[in-house]
């Protein structure tokens, strides 16, 4: 298997949340942090929508999905009761990682861009591990 088995820019997967009082701070905008979990979900959520839970994949597979890296760029601000929009599009993907870049908005206006690497791990030793093919022929499709 070749060292970069997809690259470029697939179909974003899209996913949407509100922003609740508890995602705030003082300033009454989405505490900074929030984003970061939020991209966290829609992830998780791509992940679900191709077939793979990520308890199944720690039972059948020993693995997990970690963040290594991360680059956020923060443009505005959201606010309560926002809904939000965020995105998940995978531009590379390697034998034992996945580079995401992802998309925060509301109302069309960009809140947030990152771009995110996030390594296979094994689940019993958090060691690297491969992603296992049908998992990876998936991320292909």
């Amino acid at each position: 298997m070749s060292e970069a088995v997809a690259e470029g820019a697939g179909e974003a997967f899209t996913w949407q949340a509100r922003v609740y009082y508890e995602d705030t701070d003082a300033a009454g905008v989405v505490f900074y942090a929030n984003y970061l979990r939020y991209m966290e979900r829609a992830r998780t959520e791509w992940l679900r929508s191709l077939g793979f839970e990520q308890a199944r994949l720690r039972r059948e597979h020993n693995i997990v999905f970690a963040v290594r890296s991360q680059s956020i760029d923060y443009k505005r601000p959201g606010r309560l009761d926002d809904l939000l929009t965020i995105t998940a599009r995978l531009l590379k993907q390697r034998a034992n990682m996945l580079l995401f870049q992802q998309l925060i908005t509301s109302e069309q206006a960009l809140l947030t861009r990152a771009t995110v690497r996030v390594a296979c791990l094994r689940a019993d030793t958090l060691k690297s591990a491969p992603i296992p093919r049908a998992l990876a022929a998936r991320f292909g499709s």
